[in-house]
């Protein structure tokens, strides 16, 4: 269990940062909309109270909840992979976000680079297999430095490229492109490994698919969702 002993060093209460976290994360609002959407709630607080609460619990709240969905997917076997890079840029340098999915559409993990190249894919994924552990398909692109870093970590026989093969992760970027418009982009490398880190573990954990469930069950999963949310850390 992740201690949050933090908590009583400040006067707002818990329940009013995991909110105002909740609602900067999830949706594509900026610090001053938190802000003003509180104060109709009669809440008073700064836009930059939801930067400092954001940047102190965000991975903490994020860790918790990796943690926990990991322990559920050791329950089931890895079978497909979806990995593909989206370009971001850094005070008008161009960097690279890597990003796996799994067959759900489920985040598994965000890594940022300067580069593409073999090394970069290698480090991305011995960090993912590492966490997670070896799937049995691993769908990519037909970028060059995947094959290079499969081969070198010998799974290049489990490696399946298409054109439209690779939509599942093409689409797992929406929701961070959308995000990173509301922020005006981002000014440094670690800030954007940061939040991309957050966000995805945010996006899973609401993430309730409502395609698949008809509108009873969706809500049942989305008030499960928040109630999960609120015990975070309990105090």
């Amino acid at each position: 269990m992740t201690k949050c002993d933090s908590f009583k060093y400040f006067k707002t209460s818990s329940e009013i940062i995991k909110l105002a976290v909740m609602m900067y994360v999830r949706f594509s609002l900026s610090l001053r909309n938190v802000e003003d959407l509180l104060h109709e709630r009669g809440i008073e607080i700064s836009h930059e109270s939801v930067r400092f609460w954001w940047n102190r619990f965000g991975p903490i709240f994020a860790a918790e909840i990796r943690r926990n969905r990991i322990n559920q997917m050791r329950a089931y076997s890895n079978w497909q992979w979806h990995l593909d890079e989206a370009f971001v840029k850094i005070n008008g340098e161009q960097s690279y976000l890597w990003r796996a999915v799994d067959h759900e559409g489920e985040v598994l993990e965000s890594y940022v680079t300067k580069r593409r190249d073999r090394n970069a894919a290698l480090k991305f994924l011995r960090k993912l297999m590492k966490r997670y552990g070896s799937p049995k398909i691993v769908v990519t692109d037909k970028l060059r430095s995947y094959g290079a870093a499969m081969k070198v970590i010998g799974n290049a026989d489990r490696q399946e490229t298409g054109r439209w093969l690779n939509n599942r992760a093409e689409n797992s970027h929406l929701p961070f492109r959308r995000r990173e418009r509301a922020m005006l982009r981002f000014r440094q490398m670690r800030c954007l490994q940061k939040f991309a880190a957050v966000h995805s573990s945010v996006h899973n954990h609401f993430n309730q698919e409502r395609h698949l469930h008809n509108r009873d069950n969706f809500k049942l999963n989305r008030s499960a969702a928040l109630s999960e949310w609120r015990q975070l850390c309990p105090v």
